[in-house]
């Protein structure tokens, strides 16, 4: 099984793909060497991870001389003259015509993202709901077949069962992480394979070199939501998946002050998906652009923090007394820890445990006794989250479904920030201890 390199990421063509069609002109890129941030930086050597994220993407000189990539809060963007606006439109100029489009601000972004994930080109959007319902919209017609892994954030399955299924798209659901079930439910029909590793909230780790093998035999295209995992940890492309999904909300722009989604892969496919989010529009806007390129160059260094936290906290609640289980896939306990040790360069911060002998109320006590961690959903942040699925995210459905989808009265999910793992401890030892009084 091929292991995720810990060493420096390899720098792709970093210039955005060039679509054309009735819904997006050619796009978003320049190779001129002006001062203008209209081009993309050359390639870097050195190139490791951090390197690549304060970099990666950028034209060494900027517009004015900014170091930072000034914000371009422009709806359209105007032409010189008509034989300008010509060269445009054949393709012989790349650069921006219209926001919905494309963005300065969005170009480099997504060719720093590209680069951080060892992928030829990535298309951003405003949320990481709308990136994969972009790219399921773009991939998918009437009477095609999808199949996913059952255990998956539960936007995701609702938009598939639910939605997708009143344009005549079928969702097929197997056990995670079982192979042959999952072949078996591959039909002629069949045009894409979905899965999350780790999985949202049991952290389970998927093969993606079994996965992208089954795609690769029933000539299926793959997907995988790599979002609690980060390219720092996980590169799903090495394996030979064709897709890659991220919200970018969450460890991408690492402060909870922003919404956007990112999908990676081959140009060549990602070319049709990058026309249709020109026609609906989902793109982000210049300033949430401007907070993600700011967050992605303190990424490496956050991960790092957030993985070292992860691990300290859950090695504490498996060792608590009244924690009944913890699902982290860096723990031996957890039953894919060998998959995740030979693909992931680390395990990531967030973690979901149960509470012994605890009812939903009691489980509740433990979540407001927490004074580090606010209440709230998401992850990846600097600041540490906690939240009880029950009532946070399933609350509206029957019991006999949660049970089905493994969420437990008792179950807490725990993100860890970057605060000092002994703080953290202390702070769910304290309320873990409320229990006892």
């Amino acid at each position: 099984m091929k292991t995720n390199s810990i060493e420096s990421v390899e720098t792709t063509d970093l210039l955005t793909c060039v679509t054309t069609g009735p819904c997006t002109p050619p796009a978003t890129s320049s190779s001129d060497n002006s001062s203008a941030d209209t081009g993309l930086v050359a390639p870097l050597s050195p190139h490791g991870t951090s390197t690549q994220c304060v970099h990666g993407g950028e034209r060494r000189q900027k517009s004015e001389g900014a170091i930072a990539t000034p914000i371009y809060s422009a709806s359209t963007f105007t032409f010189e003259s008509t034989n300008e606006l010509l060269e445009f439109v054949e393709g012989r100029e790349q650069r921006e015509e219209y926001g919905r489009y494309g963005n300065p601000n969005e170009r480099v972004v997504e060719a720093k993202l590209a680069a951080l994930e060892g992928a030829e080109d990535a298309i951003l959007y405003s949320s990481g709901m709308a990136a994969i319902v972009g790219l399921l919209m773009s991939r998918l017609s009437a009477g095609d077949e999808i199949v996913f892994f059952d255990q998956c954030y539960h936007r995701s399955r609702e938009f598939c069962s639910k939605h997708l299924a009143r344009f005549g798209v079928v969702t097929r659901q197997v056990p995670t992480g079982d192979f042959a079930a999952m072949e078996a439910a591959i039909t002629p029909k069949t045009k894409m394979l979905v899965s999350e590793s780790p999985t949202n909230p049991h952290l389970t780790c998927v093969d993606l070199e079994q996965f992208a093998a089954i795609g690769k035999a029933h000539e299926v295209e793959t997907l995988i939501d790599a979002t609690l995992a980060t390219p720092f940890n996980l590169k799903p492309i090495d394996y030979g998946v064709d897709y890659v999904l991220h919200s970018a909300t969450k460890y991408l722009g690492g402060h909870n002050d922003l919404l956007a989604g990112v999908i990676c892969g081959r140009r060549e496919l990602l070319d049709p998906v990058r026309a249709l989010r020109g026609c609906l529009g989902s793109v982000s806007s210049p300033h949430s652009l401007y907070l993600l390129e700011r967050g992605l160059k303190t990424f490496a260094l956050r991960m790092a923090r957030h993985n070292e936290n992860g691990l300290a906290v859950a090695k504490f609640l498996e060792d608590h007394p009244r924690v009944d289980r913890v699902y982290y896939p860096g723990l031996p306990s957890h039953r894919t820890h060998a998959i995740a040790r030979e693909q992931m360069r680390g395990f990531g911060g967030l973690i979901t445990f149960t509470v012994k002998d605890a009812d939903w109320r009691e489980t509740s006590r433990v979540v407001d006794a927490a004074k580090l961690a606010r209440i709230a959903p998401s992850l990846g942040g600097v600041e540490s989250l906690i939240e009880q699925p029950l009532v946070m995210s399933y609350f509206g459905y029957t019991p006999e479904q949660r049970e089905s989808f493994g969420i437990s009265d008792n179950m807490i999910r725990f993100s860890c920030g970057i605060e000092d793992s002994a703080d953290l401890i202390a702070d769910l030892d304290q309320a873990l201890a409320t229990l006892e009084v």
